[in-house]
């Protein structure tokens, strides 16, 4: 299902990471699960967990486990640990690295915003071999965790361009809600967490199914 509005010439691309550039969305439910039973804690339910993925890990936590105070930071370290060890792939999207490639060659820049921590980001714009690519990221160490705008007024305030030049693509409420307060355009891709109706409820320019219906309403 793809709903396109008029396509607009935007100077900058923001991405969100998890379930947008990168099919982790599995490992992230599989890490808090095992970190929450690890302790002996009922773990949330699958639809829960992904609910708040994009939030940052403290948020995500306080959340997640509102009678489970005392045991957040453990919670909290259990997660990178079972993060560290466990064997999920979560390989980049299918045509990530020709999109990307198609818009820089136009001369758009593209961004990162992201509910991940700085470690884990840097660690995985390495191993994906997609650091070139952005030219500003942005994640949960530097700013308020989403869905608070403080990211995006962030990159756009460090890259000098207008909350109007810019579009910010995610697979969440979280990252359209972020987008709105920020009075900024928002493209939903639905193969991450949340499908094109419940996208769609935060009023994107566009909802897309991958990448090549991405590029398609970028770029024409």
């Amino acid at each position: 299902m793809i709903k396109v509005a008029p396509i607009k010439k935007y100077k900058l691309v923001i991405f969100d990471w998890d379930g947008t550039v990168m099919d982790s969305v599995t490992k992230i439910v599989n890490c808090i699960r095992s970190s929450a039973e690890s302790l002996n804690i009922v773990p949330p339910s699958d639809e829960a967990i992904k609910n708040i993925i994009g939030m940052s890990l403290e948020k995500a936590i306080d959340v997640l486990f509102p009678d489970n105070v005392a045991q957040h930071q453990a919670l909290i370290s259990g997660y990178k640990y079972q993060y560290s060890v466990d064997t999920t792939p979560t390989p980049v999207f299918a045509d990530v690295v020709s999109v990307l490639n198609a818009l820089k060659e136009q001369g758009i820049v593209l961004a990162v915003a992201t509910g991940k921590g700085r470690g884990g980001l840097e660690r995985l714009l390495d191993q994906s071999q997609l650091r070139h690519f952005f030219s500003a990221t942005r994640t949960s160490d530097e700013a308020q965790s989403k869905p608070s705008p403080d990211m995006l007024y962030q990159l756009l305030e460090e890259l000098g361009i207008s909350a109007q030049d810019a579009v910010m693509i995610g697979d969440t409420q979280i990252d359209m809600t972020m987008a709105k307060a920020a009075g900024m355009d928002r493209i939903g891709v639905t193969m991450g967490v949340h499908n094109a109706q419940q996208l769609n409820k935060l009023s994107p320019v566009a909802t897309v199914d991958n990448y090549l219906q991405l590029q398609q309403v970028l770029l024409g």
